[in-house]
C-alpha cells in the first residue's frame, strides 16, 4: 500500500511539473487530460502528505518520550502521541477508502427514469412524490435538473418521467436509487380511510457522451409524432415529439417534453446512449457469472430496496438495515443521511474483499 501511495505522490507531483510546461500549456488536449488525472489524485496526495507528517511527528515523539523529562514534560509529550495516533489512524481509514477502485462514470451527469408500477393512480402519484425528492436533493447540491420526458396521469402523478440531472459527481450519489420503492399510506383516492401499499421504480444511469457510445445513423430509425399531455390529448398540432429506435438492439428512447424536434431528438438520444450502456453492463456481469438482480425488477411489492411509511413517518432501506423516523424531510430532499450510509455499505464491503487501486 505504501509503495502505491509513494508512486501516486511520485506521479502527483510529475503532473505539477507537466502543467508547468509551456508545451503542454499550449496543448488543449494535454492540459486538460493532465489537469484532471491531477484533480482525481489530489485528496489522495493531500491526505498520504499528512500522514507522513504525522508518522514523522509520532517517531520524534517516541524518542523524546525515552529521554529523561520532568513530569510536566513527560504529561505533554504522552498527550501528543495520543493525539497522532488517534490522527494516524484516522488518514490510515480515509486513505483505505481513498484508494479504492473509482467508479468511472461516478462524476457524470445522470439519467432518472422513475415509472409508476404496482398500485394503478396511487404508484404514479408516489412516482411523483420522488420526482420531487430527487429534484429538492438535485437544488441542495447545487445541481440542475431537465425533464427529458414525462407521461402524466388525470391525477397529476407520472405513469413516467425521465430527467437529467447535471452535476459533479451526480452518479456517486444517485448510483444506489435503482430499483423499487414502495410506499405504504393512504391514498387520496381511498374513501374507507384504508392503507395501501404501492410501488414505483426508479433507473438511475451514467450520462454517456457520443465518444463513450457511438450511434451510427444506420442503426436507428427516427419517428416524429404530435405531443400528447395527461389522458392522452394533443397537446400540438406539429410533430415535435420524437422516437428513437436503436435497430441492432431494439431499445427505443422518446422524448416530447420540448417543442423543438431537433431537441427532443437530441435528448431522446441521450436516453437511448444511456439505455444501451446500461444493457451492456448487464451483459458483461452476466458473462462472467455475476449474480446480479435487475436495477428495476417487476415493480411488485415484495422487490423493494426501501420502504415509505406515512403513518409511521418511517424510511427503511432494506439493503442496509436503515430506518429514519422523518419522513417528510427525506422526502422533501434531505436523503443524505441515507446516501451516505449506502457509499460507506459499499466502501466497506470492497475493503473486505481487500479491493484496492493500483497507480
Amino acid at each position: 500500500m505504501l509503495d502505491r501511495l509513494q508512486a501516486l505522490a511520485d506521479r502527483y507531483e510529475k503532473l505539477s511539473e507537466l502543467l508547468c510546461d509551456p508545451d503542454v500549456a499550449g496543448d488543449a488536449k494535454k492540459l486538460r487530460e493532465y489537469s484532471k488525472e491531477q484533480s482525481d489524485l489530489q485528496e489522495t496526495y493531500e491526505a498520504f502528505t499528512e500522514y507522513k507528517s504525522v508518522v514523522e511527528q509520532y517517531e520524534a515523539a517516541r524518542v523524546m518520550q525515552n529521554e529523561k523529562l520532568d513530569d510536566e514534560m513527560k504529561e505533554l509529550v504522552k498527550m501528543e502521541l495520543e493525539e497522532l495516533t488517534e490522527r494516524k489512524a484516522e488518514l490510515e481509514e480515509r486513505i483505505k477508502v481513498l484508494m479504492m477502485p473509482k467508479d468511472p462514470n461516478d462524476d457524470k451527469n445522470v439519467i432518472v427514469e422513475i415509472r409508476g408500477a404496482a398500485g394503478g393512480d396511487e404508484a404514479a402519484l408516489f412516482a411523483a412524490d420522488l420526482y420531487r425528492m430527487y429534484s429538492k436533493f438535485a437544488d441542495a447540491h447545487g445541481w440542475r435538473t431537465e425533464i427529458m420526458d414525462v407521461n402524466m396521469n388525470d391525477l397529476g402523478g407520472f405513469k413516467e418521467i425521465i430527467f437529467m440531472v447535471n452535476g459533479k459527481g451526480a452518479y456517486s450519489k444517485l448510483k444506489f436509487e435503482s430499483g423499487a420503492h414502495r410506499v405504504q399510506r393512504i391514498p387520496t383516492t381511498e374513501s374507507g380511510g384504508r392503507i395501501h401499499t404501492s410501488t414505483s421504480t426508479v433507473a438511475v444511469m451514467p450520462e454517456m457522451e457520443d465518444f463513450d457510445i457511438e450511434i451510427h445513423d444506420n442503426d436507428i430509425r427516427v419517428d416524429t409524432f404530435c405531443s400528447s399531455g395527461a389522458g392522452g390529448q394533443s397537446v400540438n398540432t406539429t410533430k415535435s415529439a420524437v422516437r428513437v429506435t436503436h435497430i441492432p438492439t431494439g431499445i427505443v428512447a422518446t422524448c416530447q417534453d420540448g417543442k423543438s424536434q431537433n431537441s427532443n431528438k437530441e435528448k431522446a438520444l441521450q436516453v437511448l446512449r444511456a439505455r444501451i450502456f446500461d444493457k451492456m453492463q448487464q451483459e458483461e456481469m452476466e458473462k462472467y457469472g455475476a449474480e446480479r438482480k435487475s436495477k428495476v425488477g417487476t415493480g411488485d411489492r415484495s422487490e423493494r430496496i426501501r420502504t415509505y411509511n406515512f403513518p409511521q413517518s418511517r424510511v427503511t432501506d432494506h439493503r442496509i438495515g436503515l430506518t429514519l423516523h422523518r419522513l417528510d424531510s427525506v422526502l422533501n430532499g434531505d436523503m443524505e443521511e441515507i446516501i451516505s450510509a449506502l457509499t460507506i455499505a459499499a466502501q466497506t464491503e470492497q475493503m473486505d474483499k481487500g479491493e484496492y487501486a493500483g497507480v
